[in-house]
């Protein structure tokens, strides 16, 4: 299934080298297991999530913020429908090429 299929919403914001990506994950869908090449910020601005990464899950109910760090695999749940925010500090742009830019 597609993220457009599971009704997952993504908006892309750029602005002076920083890239947010805005996701809004209907409850019950988990968005998959992955690593960053750079530590980053992740703001949960509504919703409750379960996040797992390198072995552990927490659940977190936002507004929340957390830092995902270079190199950990990690994946959100969300519980109720979530707003989820990376951000990202990055000179790219388009966003065709910006998962190949920060996902290892």
């Amino acid at each position: 299934m597609t993220l457009d299929e599971a009704g997952v919403g993504i908006v892309h914001h750029f602005a002076a080298g920083l890239y947010a990506k805005e996701t809004h994950i209907p409850a019950g869908i988990k968005l998959t297991q992955h690593v960053h090449q750079f530590d980053h910020l992740s703001l949960l601005a509504s919703g409750d999530v379960l996040v797992r990464a390198d072995g552990w899950v927490e659940q977190y109910k936002g507004p929340a913020m957390l830092t995902i760090r270079a190199g950990v695999v990690h994946e959100v749940e969300a519980v109720t429908d979530a707003a989820w925010f990376c951000l990202h500090g990055t000179s790219e742009t388009d966003p065709e090429k910006i998962d190949a830019a920060l996902i290892a």
